[in-house]
């Protein structure tokens, strides 16, 4: 099987490169496609009349409420042009908490009297859809026969149109809640921190003059995902239902020689990604950097900043169109945060600012920071922010596939920290101990010793990729987030985290302003935020033991798997918060973290029972087969009159490891007859404990077996081929 599988993989790279030939998108090109599938601003100008297309700006720039005629207008210019385009259907698409999206398909015809039909489309089907409700994860808030459902309209995203073979779809971006009006999904708590991030910080930019009325969270995630032979995925039933490899033993090269990263992209790669990218500019996804990652076949693809409801949006789209295209090039994309072991895994890197109205990045330093009042004020409110809530941001990042990559080497240990990199460090120490600043590292200039070389700004400080939350400049990189992610869900904890923040802040200073100078007031706030939270500042290296003494030291919380993590969710402080910025009440709250628990408990026992039919239909069976023809070789050369010792000592010892194998299979196996008896918490506990630990051996002498089997036998592709193969 391996071995076909391999064939296959090489058939499939020749008639790519025959058929296909290369593809080429260029600057003026992607200039036209760029948007050309979205009914964005320039579309809505063009098609709805005046009043409601003012009416609409006014709803997505500063929330005001819509009406049900300028519904009307909108369903109407919506239809007419996505029937324009080809489109039939028309599709309300939200994200439920089973991670991925979600779609119904209605058709824009309706029958006539006559026999005929009419295509129609009216603001009510704009505004509100009605799918299922029942079948999804609800941690208790939907039962079976409490079907009920609304999906309602999000006028911040804007509707796009997505082609497949033979149709075209209108897709509406919608929330997605309960009869009750509870939140189902990532999207409705999203924007409801949106809101609530908004109005504290337009609290704090009043006290400095502003006149915006409205801040925006922006966002601008990078996706790493791995590309492998679709022969080889298919030959894998542990990647194609788990996401991962559940056995395989480290190929002769790894990333050891560092060649990989930022290298060459191999060319069927390169035209995978370069179609990806032409069908993510046409639904306006601005997509600008790709490059080859860390480990071999991986890659990264990431945008630049935009709203961060449309950037979670946009994000989901990323990945389905990777999942989507790659077959059409012979290639799976592979998601999943540690597909293969022993080889860098995949994050999700989430730079998070916030932006006002007019466009003015609030965690911008500007060229003397240690004069700009606002942005240390806005920056002190992130450290405390994250230092505050450091548990709730763990827990945004916690699940099973992440587990396998936090705090390996590779990405941020599991413990919540700030990297503010020597200038800012240098500045909040003068805050700190004079409480002002007077002066800004600067980084001079870098001569490069060559005189056709330019010579090259430099930056007062280095970056720190082993931070969890790291200043990059102008915003902060949270690096912990998975590579499966929704990021709305990690940015709905960034913003709650960040609006209680600016509460406090704006509290503060509201306060004093009125008997007391502002910049006396701000300084005395910054001395106090600094004095307090400066236990999550951390420039050093996070991948360091003494790092992690250091952070006990400090009281900073450790939580090294998903379990541990979850119960910060259900602490009393932490619902409290939710339930205050009306982000979430105390039985959504109580609902997720349900949801959380059952979606670990599901993932491990779907792995767990992959493990064990992987072990009995693949791996001993190629054992025994590998056994048996040892037991025949030594028989023949005993026969034969020869010496038998070292074929004798081959068997034992090949017996022995089979023997073992077959022992742990059976320990794993009995181990995943564990029943939760209705308590997801007690049975998460004993799947890290007993489950987990129990696949990991099996594991281990499975490659074992692997190393000693010919390839000939050998039923599964192997490291060596599935990440070189291109």
């Amino acid at each position: 099987m391996g071995s076909a599988a391999l064939a296959e993989a090489a058939k499939s790279i020749r008639d790519w490169s025959i058929e296909n030939g290369k593809t080429s998108v260029g600057p003026s090109k992607a200039a036209e496609l760029f948007g050309s599938l979205v009914f964005n601003d320039k579309e809505q100008k063009a098609r709805l009349p005046k009043t409601a297309y003012n009416a609409l700006r006014a709803t997505i720039t500063r929330g005001e409420p819509l009406d049900i005629s300028t519904a009307d207008a909108v369903a109407t210019a919506l239809k007419e042009w996505a029937v324009e385009h080809g489109a039939t259907h028309y599709t309300h698409w939200f994200q439920p908490l089973t991670g991925i999206t979600a779609e119904k398909h209605d058709s824009f015809l309706a029958p006539t009297n006559d026999g005929s039909a009419i295509a129609e489309f009216r603001g009510k089907e704009l505004i509100k859809g009605e799918p299922d409700a029942s079948s999804f994860p609800s941690g208790g808030m939907r039962s079976t026969f409490e079907a009920r459902g609304y999906t309602a309209w999000d006028p911040t995203s804007p509707p796009f149109l997505m082609y497949t073979a033979n149709n075209v779809t209108l897709v509406i971006p919608t929330a997605f809640v309960s009869w009750t009006g509870e939140a189902l999904d990532k999207k409705t708590p999203l924007l409801r921190s949106m809101e609530a991030v908004s109005k504290q910080a337009v609290r704090v930019l009043k006290l400095f003059g502003s006149s915006a009325e409205r801040v925006f969270a922006t966002c601008g995630p990078e996706q790493e995902y791995f590309l492998i032979d679709r022969n080889f995925y298919f030959a894998r039933p542990d990647l194609i239902n788990a996401g991962r490899t559940l056995f395989g033993a480290a190929p002769p090269k790894g990333q050891e020689m560092e060649d990989q990263y930022f290298g060459s992209i191999p060319e069927r790669v390169l035209a995978c990604m370069t179609e990806t990218e032409a069908e993510l500019y046409k639904i306006g996804v601005p997509v600008k950097t790709r490059h080859n990652e860390v480990a071999p076949s991986q890659y990264e693809i990431a945008p630049v900043f935009e709203n961060a409801n449309v950037a979670a949006d946009h994000q989901l789209m990323i990945m389905e169109l990777l999942k989507k295209i790659a077959p059409k090039y012979g290639l799976a994309a592979l998601l999943h945060e540690k597909p293969f072991a022993g080889v860098n895994g995949s994050g999700k890197h989430n730079n998070w600012s916030l932006s006002d109205e007019f466009g003015n990045n609030l965690l911008g330093p500007g060229d003397t920071p240690h004069d700009n009042m606002q942005f240390l004020v806005f920056c002190a409110a992130v450290i405390r922010a994250v230092d505050k809530w450091q548990g709730l941001l763990r827990v945004s990042v916690a699940h099973a596939g992440n587990d396998h990559r936090l705090g390996a080497n590779e990405a941020p240990p599991a413990i919540i920290s700030i990297f503010l990199g020597d200038m800012l460090t240098d500045i909040f120490d003068q805050v700190e101990k004079g409480g002002g600043a007077k002066s800004t590292k600067q980084g001079g200039v870098q001569d490069l010793g060559v005189s056709v070389l330019p010579k090259l700004p430099r930056d007062a400080g280095d970056r720190n990729r082993t931070s969890p939350f790291a200043f990059t400049g102008n915003k902060f990189e949270f690096r912990a987030v998975g590579s499966t992610q929704n990021i709305a869900w990690p940015n709905t904890i960034l913003n709650v985290a960040m609006a209680d923040s600016l509460e406090y802040v704006a509290n503060e200073l509201e306060a004093k302003a009125k008997g007391e100078d502002l910049n006396k007031a701000v300084a005395k706030l910054l001395v106090k935020i600094i004095k307090e939270h400066k236990r999550i500042i951390f420039n050093g290296n996070n991948y360091a033991p003494e790092w992690e003494k250091e952070a006990t030291r400090r009281k900073l919380l450790n939580h090294k798997n998903t379990v541990d993590a979850l119960g910060e969710f259900v602490k009393p402080e932490a619902v409290k918060l939710l339930e205050r910025f009306k982000i979430l009440n105390a039985r959504e709250t109580h609902a997720r973290y349900e949801v959380f628990l059952e979606n670990y408990n599901k993932t491990i026992n779907i792995e767990g029972q992959l493990a064990v039919l992987m072990a009995n239909r693949y791996i001993l069976p190629a054992a025994l087969e590998y056994q048996k023809q040892i037991g025949q070789s030594v028989a023949a050369v005993k026969a034969g009159g020869g010496t038998t010792a070292s074929g004798k000592k081959l068997l034992g010892a090949y017996t022995k490891l089979v023997d073992k194998f077959q022992a742990q299979t059976s320990a794993l196996q009995t181990a995943l007859l564990h029943e939760s008896n209705g308590n997801a918490e007690k049975h998460a506990r004993y799947m890290r404990d007993k489950v987990v630990p129990a696949m990991a051996k099996l594991r281990e002498v499975g490659d074992e077996i692997e190393v000693l089997t010919p390839h000939e036998i050998w039923p599964l592709p192997t490291y060596r081929e599935m990440l070189f193969v291109k």
